[in-house]
């Protein structure tokens, strides 16, 4: 662009010693100056917007690193905990764990802002079910950050008149909610996928039988009609990885909020064992943002 901007510059000045009018080139040399002002402006702009993402990258990053790390503490001191003579590593571990848990808190502290800014963006989807499930996500996880700051608070001293307990099961009861909605938005995004993949089957001669239902032909069998779905749910999950990726993900963490409030219980080993899974499948997210659902 400041070639061009060059160029422009170099055949004005050559019109002007042609046409022998010095004041049209020295117009045109101020506003080719302006242009180029604009422009830096505008490069200033777009390296300001690349610092702040990456900015924010870097912290996602951060914490989802600590997150596998205090999830992967979770599972070793579950497979150690029976054994004799590892003490010592299971108190370790159960530090470590401790420590990871609070430098997450401490790098949440912004995300409330994130938070709104989400539900702000949310609210201009033009699908209905989407605008509903995606700002109800981003506004229960708003009140999780509110609550897990309060939280922090608390932890470190700064506010003393707050039960841990009750504020805990708040934050708890929140994030499960935001779950519960993103889910919802996982089933919708995989139903729209396998209408598109029945679609083209059915157009390349390999009828799903999912586009018009079961009652299309008569002699159609349950069996058939479960074959077509399961295989038109495969394709749609093989063929669309962020919807597979973000599936995986919040049903991986839905296990933790739903021990904790004691609606399915289960155990810190199969609970570390998911958020293991749900912190790399987020570290891939961020390294290839391809695989992010949008």
């Amino acid at each position: 662009m400041l070639v061009a901007c060059l160029v422009q510059v170099t055949v004005l000045r050559l019109c002007t010693v042609r046409s022998g009018t010095e004041n049209w080139g020295q117009e045109a040399t101020l506003n080719s100056k302006s242009h180029i002002q604009d422009l830096g402006i505008r490069n200033k702009n777009q390296s300001d917007l690349v610092i702040i993402y990456h900015l924010e990258t870097a912290g996602q990053g951060r914490d989802r690193i600590f997150r596998a790390t205090q999830y992967a503490c979770m599972l070793l001191r579950y497979l150690l905990e029976n054994k004799p003579g590892t003490e010592k590593v299971i108190l370790k571990l159960k530090r470590l764990e401790s420590n990871m848990s609070s430098g997450r808190k401490l790098f949440r502290l912004g995300n409330m802002v994130h938070a709104i800014e989400a539900s702000r963006a949310a609210v201009k989807i033009s699908d209905s079910f989407l605008c509903y499930c995606l700002t109800a996500a981003n506004v229960n996880r708003f009140f999780y950050f509110t609550c897990d700051t309060i939280l922090w608070a608390r932890s470190v001293g700064l506010v003393t008149d707050i039960s841990m307990e009750k504020w805990g099961i708040r934050a708890t009861k929140c994030y499960y909610y935001s779950l519960l909605f993103s889910l919802a938005r996982d089933v919708y995004e995989i139903l729209r996928c396998m209408e598109k993949e029945s679609k083209e089957l059915k157009h390349d001669g390999r009828d799903t039988g999912y586009v018009n239902g079961p009652n299309s032909k008569p002699n159609r069998s349950l069996r058939k009609v479960l074959e077509q779905f399961v295989l038109a749910l495969c394709l749609s999950l093989k063929n669309h990885p962020p919807v597979l990726l973000d599936t995986l993900k919040n049903l991986c963490d839905l296990f933790s909020p739903l021990d904790s409030l004691n609606i399915y219980q289960t155990n810190q080993g199969f609970i570390g064992f998911c958020g293991l899974v749900s912190s790399i499948v987020g570290i891939l997210t961020l390294a290839k943002p391809l695989l992010k659902l949008k």
